[in-house]
């Protein structure tokens, strides 16, 4: 019975550690999008400092995503239409978006404390 229980708490903690560890490693993600119309999104407009893995839904053949701030300069194709994974290490500051070929209006930011 004793091995019965100690068996039971075990199973509980694993399951416990494991929801904690799911949780934490959605807290350092973002999500950016452009497309499929003249839009240009990110998930959240303030992010602690830290490294994150930034998903990039690129839904359009005639936009890409650009990514900017301090350390950071990433891009998606223009021609290219798919989803993309960054892990970057974000630095305190001000972080820009855009869609390189409609930069006047297709862009963004967010900020990092």
């Amino acid at each position: 019975m004793r091995r019965m229980i100690l068996s039971a708490v075990a199973v509980v903690c694993c399951l416990t550690l494991t929801a904690a560890a799911v949780a934490a490693g959605n807290a350092n993600r973002l999500t950016g999008t452009d497309g499929p119309g003249f839009t240009i999104t990110m998930s959240k407009k303030t992010v602690k400092a830290g490294t994150y893995k930034i998903v990039i839904r690129d839904r359009s053949s005639i936009h890409n995503f650009h990514l900017t701030g301090p350390g950071v300069n990433k891009l998606t194709s223009v021609s290219g239409k798919k989803t993309t994974t960054w892990t970057v290490k974000l630095k305190k500051g001000t972080y820009k978006f855009q869609c390189d070929p409609h930069a006047s209006f297709m862009k963004g930011t967010f900020k990092v404390k």
